[in-house]
């Protein structure tokens, strides 16, 4: 599978800009791309207003995704600011071509920084599959709690999407590669670059194959990013090296 990510400057609180953004960076994307990956709320920035700019799922983003993933014929994913009966949520989405649409809302919430009194946690863990590849969805924080991350080999791609401080940058790289090689699989970090409103970032997404090897990284710069992923190879990997028949078993209590 294909996969391209786009670390990109987010505008702050500023959807019409950040979608206008997407909207080139995706016409320029490589004719076979099968996933394109953005950062946690990509149309907005990691804002504690959420009602300054929350969209339903009926909304310009929602829309905005489904109209590109038939024009290009691909997957999307990011997260964005969603109200619902009067409540904010953190939420992913995976939108593939046919309107179809998978979501996950954020389970662990950036106390530190007041997530949890603007936005509702998530109480599910959701693995969905792209193009027959088995992909677990996870945003920022969630990085953190490896419980929550566990394959039960049930998925072969990891993703997550953060806004991720320049301040903890080695924490995110350490981090990345530690989930992949625990849970034999590959992992997708895609985190922003530039300045908010207080907060700096400095980028440095990546690709890690199952052994935690990177195999593709963005640096600290603005830009969209390629890597492949070889699903033949991380099953022999796992045959060969089957780490996760002797994993402890465990209950999740949400």
């Amino acid at each position: 599978m294909k996969i391209a990510y786009y670390q990109q400057d987010i505008v702050w609180e500023n959807t019409g800009a950040n979608l206008n953004k997407i909207e080139k960076v995706l016409a320029s994307l490589k004719p076979d791309t099968d996933l394109f990956v953005l950062p946690e709320m990509f149309h907005a920035g990691f804002t504690m207003n959420p009602s300054k700019v929350a969209e339903p799922m009926d909304g310009d983003v929602v829309q905005f995704l489904k109209e590109n993933a038939d024009k290009y014929g691909i997957t999307i994913i990011g997260s964005a600011v969603i109200s619902e009966n009067g409540k904010f949520y953190n939420r992913l989405l995976v939108v593939s071509t046919g309107g179809k649409v998978v979501t996950y809302d954020k389970r662990h919430l950036f106390s530190v920084g007041g997530e949890d009194k603007n936005y509702i946690p998530g109480n599910k863990r959701v693995v969905t599959k792209v193009k027959d590849v088995r992909v677990m969805l996870l945003i920022c924080y969630d990085l953190r709690f490896p419980v929550w991350s566990r394959s039960k080999n049930d998925y072969d791609l990891l993703i997550y999407i953060a806004n991720w401080p320049a301040s903890r940058a080695e924490v995110w790289k350490t981090l990345l590669k530690a989930r992949a090689i625990e849970n034999q699989c590959y992992v997708v970090g895609v985190n922003r670059v530039g300045k908010d409103d207080t907060i700096t970032y400095t980028g440095d997404s990546m690709v890690l194959d199952a052994k935690g090897k990177i195999i593709s990284e963005a640096g600290k710069k603005e830009g969209v990013f390629y890597a492949v992923t070889d699903m033949g190879a991380l099953k022999d990997f796992r045959a060969k090296f089957p780490v996760w028949r002797d994993a402890d078993d465990f209950e999740l209590k949400v």
